[in-house]
């Protein structure tokens, strides 16, 4: 995806769109950790609670696939 920044008041922005957000559960009031490697813009949810969310997001692909998981455990 190419992206253009937009001017916003004195500053340069980027629009992220809402698929974007969506998908890495990114709203307006989520701080963002925003990096450079010295090449590319590294812009990342700062997360604080990861361990909760990764734990709950295991739990759903469990019952989701419960009886997959089952007999692949066999």
């Amino acid at each position: 995806m190419i992206k253009r920044l937009t001017a916003i008041g004195n500053s340069l922005g980027l629009i992220i769109e809402r698929p974007i957000l969506e998908l890495l559960d990114i709203d307006k009031e989520t701080p963002l950790e925003v990096r450079t490697d010295g090449e590319a813009l590294i812009i990342r949810p700062q997360r604080r609670n990861r361990p909760a969310r990764l734990k709950a997001a295991a739990e759903r692909m469990m019952d989701a696939h419960d009886e997959t998981m089952r007999k692949l455990a066999k």
